[in-house]
């Protein structure tokens, strides 16, 4: 299996990270920047684990080998895809039903 990026892909040319953020400059010009409280590994990690990374797969990912933490640049394009943000539930919530649906009561 090749994990060679396509054309359409977007890759990383360079990664900083703070203590706050994590900040990716990509190939086509762009520069993501994301809350680095989204990752626990790269939060609980060192100022020079945080700086001691690599490109994988010609761009399309990050890889900290120190705290073992693999970030793929689509999860940080596409967050919702990919990972639980904070504050977000794990499960879609239920609406509730109507008390008296065609003259019949509900139970909850």
């Amino acid at each position: 299996m090749s994990i060679s990026p396509t054309r359409s892909e977007a890759l990383a040319i360079d990664v900083s990270c703070t203590a706050d953020t994590l900040t990716v400059v990509l190939a086509d010009g762009r520069t993501v920047s994301v809350p680095v409280a989204w990752f626990p590994r790269l939060l609980a990690a060192t100022p020079k684990q945080r700086a001691d990374w690599e490109l994988i797969g010609g761009g399309i990912g990050i890889h900290w080998e120190s705290i073992d933490e693999d970030i793929s640049v689509a999860s940080l394009l596409q967050p919702e895809n990919f990972m639980r943000l904070p504050n977000e539930p794990l499960q879609p919530t239920r609406k509730k039903r109507p008390a008296k649906l065609r003259g019949q009561s509900t139970r909850d």
